[in-house]
């Protein structure tokens, strides 16, 4: 059983995290597209990598109460997915409300530790392609555009596109312990 995690990650706006390195602040608007490309190969050669009978070590837990390298690569694919609808809503609508999502539940629903590695890095790659293009079309103006959370947090388009990259970057530093570096 995983403790679900009930942390409100929008501080990641506010100031560096000190565990991934990733500086969200910092982070230019018209950086995340690349961001996101770069981050789905990191996930996409994480779960290749192992190929056979290894590859099947992906969805062990680490320790108990910890997702494991499969699990992390499924969240991170759903992610996307989710962001790019988020985002489509408050490019299309005055400041939508966005439907509560429970990640902890949807890992269980869609048993993301039997779901199969290779397929899971082609949805993660064509998710984050999705979502990297949908960034990089977003015109400046756009930029300043709303959306809500249902637990009350408000976004911008701007403050949503750090929001989101910080989360995937964050994974992959639970999975591989590798710190993010700025270019």
């Amino acid at each position: 059983m995983i403790t679900p995690d009930t942390k409100d990650w929008t501080w990641v706006l506010e100031r560096p995290c000190a565990d991934c390195g990733l500086d969200t602040p910092a982070v230019a608007f018209e950086a995340v597209p690349g961001m996101i490309r770069a981050n789905a190969a990191a996930w996409v050669a994480l779960l290749g990598a192992e190929g056979g009978a290894a590859a099947a070590g992906l969805g062990e837990r680490p320790a108990a109460g910890v997702w494991s390298p499969l699990e992390y690569a499924c969240h991170v694919r759903d992610v996307f997915r989710l962001f790019d609808v988020r985002l489509r809503l408050m490019l299309a609508e005055d400041d939508p409300l966005f439907a509560n999502w429970d990640q902890d539940a949807t890992a269980v629903e869609e048993r993301y530790r039997e779901q199969d590695p290779a397929l899971v890095a082609v949805e993660l790659a064509e998710a984050a392609e999705q979502l990297a293009r949908s960034f990089a079309a977003v015109p400046e103006a756009g930029r300043r555009r709303t959306g809500n959370r249902s637990d009350g947090a408000r976004f911008t388009v701007e403050s949503f596109a750090r929001y989101l990259i910080h989360d995937p970057v964050h994974h992959r530093y639970d999975v591989t312990g590798l710190r993010h570096q700025e270019s």
